[in-house]
């Protein structure tokens, strides 16, 4: 069976090669990250995702602002923080203007790990595009990804 199947309809196949791509890159950046920094996918795109936040206004991201950005739910988000706040990685602290509030920032041995760790995240997509190119379901989709990117 090929991603795109004639038995499925035409929006189907689109999401089943979507997905299929997708897979294949989320599965080669995590044995890189994995292998090369003990570090997961959602660990580096959520060490990303906050090492991004600023102290001006809305700079600070609340924690369901966090989840959406790296795709889970709220709990998730929070387990994840709590395991890479045990690592040393993130800091959590209260909001000053609103005690109901909790933030989270990047620690330097976190930003220090994320510096590391982004050359072996782009290699690892970059390699993950280029082979999923060569296969004709997913070449539109490479098209499409690498369409997006603002130095093309």
């Amino acid at each position: 069976m090929t991603a795109t199947d004639p038995a499925l309809t035409a929006l189907a196949n689109g999401w089943a090669a979507l997905y299929l791509l997708y897979g294949r890159i989320e599965a080669r950046i995590e044995r890189a990250l994995q292998s090369q920094h003990a570090l997961s996918v959602r660990e580096y795109s959520l060490l990303s995702v906050l090492s991004r936040q600023h102290d001006g206004e809305g700079g600070h991201l609340q924690m369901k602002q966090v989840a959406d950005a790296v795709a889970l739910s709220q709990s998730a988000t929070t387990r994840l923080v709590t395991r890479l706040e045990d690592r040393g990685l993130l800091s959590r602290y209260l909001c000053p203007t609103d005690r109901r509030g909790i933030y989270t920032d990047v620690s330097d041995a976190g930003l220090k790990l994320l510096r590391e760790a982004r050359p072996t995240n782009d290699t690892a997509l970059r390699e993950a595009l280029d082979e999923a190119a060569k296969n004709p379901e997913l070449a539109p989709l490479v098209t499409a990804v690498e369409a997006m990117s603002p130095t093309r």
